[in-house]
């Protein structure tokens, strides 16, 4: 004779397969869902401390980021803060260039990377997470044909009140380096 199985028993066993996956998942699985926790796309917190991206140390076109981290009034540098950046690798659309360090006494802090891919209809962004004490601040850059740029967001909440609010870009034979100061 045939056994049937009812439905309330089939729905009983797939919560308890469900809940027996959930409590065997690995940490990496965990962190997929602490994205929530920034506003833009590829944000993952467990980074090991490191400030060269690059996928190959000889690529054509590395981009070196540098700045300064200053406090809300735009007045004094931020020593010991944790600067997080990420961004879609070169020809993919996965974040998989990712980094962290933290700022040296001088509240200045450095990255090398690749240059960013872009999503469809914007421009290629490098996007930070800057945290010192129980504050954070998100923000991103964009890496233009004609130089760095900031959005309208970064425009109203940084209190950078002169020429240290721009990005700056310099282009040295295989790299392009960029001055980027930020508030938190």
């Amino acid at each position: 004779m045939k056994q049937n199985t009812s439905r309330r028993s089939f729905l009983r066993n797939s919560a308890i397969a469900t809940t027996g996956l959930a409590l065997l998942s690995s940490t990496q699985t965990v962190s997929a869902f602490t994205e929530f926790d920034s506003p833009f796309s590829g944000y993952n917190p467990y980074i090991d401390e490191k400030t060269d991206l690059r996928s190959y140390l000889s690529n054509e076109e590395s981009i070196e980021i540098n700045g300064t981290i200053y406090d809300v009034s735009g007045e004094n540098t931020l020593a010991g803060a944790l600067v997080e950046v990420w961004h879609l690798s070169p020809n993919s659309l996965k974040y998989r260039h990712r980094g962290k360090t933290t700022t040296n006494d001088k509240g200045n802090y450095q990255f090398i990377t690749d240059k960013p891919n872009r999503e469809a209809g914007k421009t290629p962004r490098v996007y930070f997470k800057v945290t010192h004490g129980d504050r954070s601040y998100f923000t991103e850059l964009l890496i233009g044909i004609t130089g760095a740029h900031i959005t309208g967001k970064h425009w109203e909440e940084n209190k950078l009140n002169d020429e240290r609010l721009f990005p700056t870009t310099q282009k040295q034979l295989d790299k392009t380096i960029i001055n980027f100061n930020i508030t938190n």
